[in-house]
């Protein structure tokens, strides 16, 4: 099977790196476009006990959002040599939603993800956004696992 359009997510952690390799070979293999998408968790807590924590929230948000920039940047730098045409989003939003979203909208073929990242350590099998979109999407998502 080919694919066109290969889509790299990514949370920072150094268990997401490890799927950068496998999709820039898959993307070098099948001559394909890879999109590499950092979502900002911004959660969905609208209840804030005062000012200070919304604001405190704001600027945390902003500093994921510069931290996501300076992510999929480096995972670009990583593959610009491979002839690979590259594409970098940062997107705000519940991770697995706009993983979705976005796959739908750009029409990715594949979806390339690590098992666990920043916030699925704490999981046993899987990190919770990667089974969210397992049991979502419409498209063959690859999971790569984190090593023993």
């Amino acid at each position: 099977m080919s694919y066109e359009k290969i889509l790299l997510t990514t949370d920072g952690s150094e268990e997401s790196e490890k799927a950068v390799n496998h999709a820039k070979e898959l993307a070098k293999s099948c001559n394909a476009e890879l999109h590499i998408l950092y979502v900002v968790d911004i959660g969905v807590n609208t209840q804030y006990g005062a000012v200070e924590d919304l604001m405190s929230q704001l600027e945390s948000n902003s500093k994921l959002e510069k931290f996501g920039q300076e992510t999929v940047e480096k995972i670009a730098e990583k593959i610009e040599d491979t002839g690979v045409e590259v594409f970098k989003s940062v997107e705000k939003g519940s991770p697995h939603q706009k993983i979705l979203e976005y796959s739908r909208k750009n029409e990715i073929d594949v979806i390339v993800m690590s098992t666990h990242g920043r916030t699925g350590l704490d999981r046993m099998l899987l990190g919770s956004v990667t089974e969210k979109v397992l049991r979502k999407s419409e498209k063959p998502v690859l999971t790569v696992t984190r090593e023993k």
